[in-house]
């Protein structure tokens, strides 16, 4: 990667994943770290009375599996990398515990006026349904 600027060294196409199978043990903790005890998340009964009928996982936790697959994607890139700036992404099924989420981004263009990688951001469970979509930014830190 010597020589090469940031966008040089990610061709449009790349692609990389994180899988995670999500416990309860990860709703408890995130609600720890984050403060969001919403009772869709920890109260069981509050959640049959929601048409989910049963307790569903954090969306925010599925923003940190975008963001750990974005660290996935630092390490095509010249140090110091980058950093993630924008998140425009939607809610399209619910997770539920025990569903093994597989998180994408695939670089889908490259803006030199800002040095930024855009990339299409999915998350699906098990079955193969998609639960997030949308897209995600990166800005490269180093020289253009």
């Amino acid at each position: 990667m010597e020589g090469k600027n940031g966008l040089d060294a990610v061709e449009i196409g790349l692609k990389e994943y994180f899988t995670k199978t999500v416990s309860e043990t990860d709703a408890v903790l995130f609600a720890g770290i984050t403060g969001d005890f919403y009772p869709l998340h920890m109260d069981e009964e509050f959640a049959k009375t929601t048409r989910f009928k049963t307790r569903i996982v954090h969306g925010a936790m599925l923003v940190g599996f975008i963001s750990t697959v974005m660290a996935r994607i630092n390490d095509h890139l010249p140090a110091p990398g980058g950093v993630s700036t924008r998140y425009d992404i939607r809610f399209v099924g619910p997770v539920m515990f025990g569903d093994t989420i597989t998180t994408s981004l695939t670089v889908s263009e490259k803006n030199p006026e800002r040095n930024e990688l855009i990339m299409d951001a999915r998350c699906k469970n098990q079955k193969g349904d998609t639960v997030l979509k949308g897209q995600t930014v990166m800005k490269i830190l180093g020289k253009p």
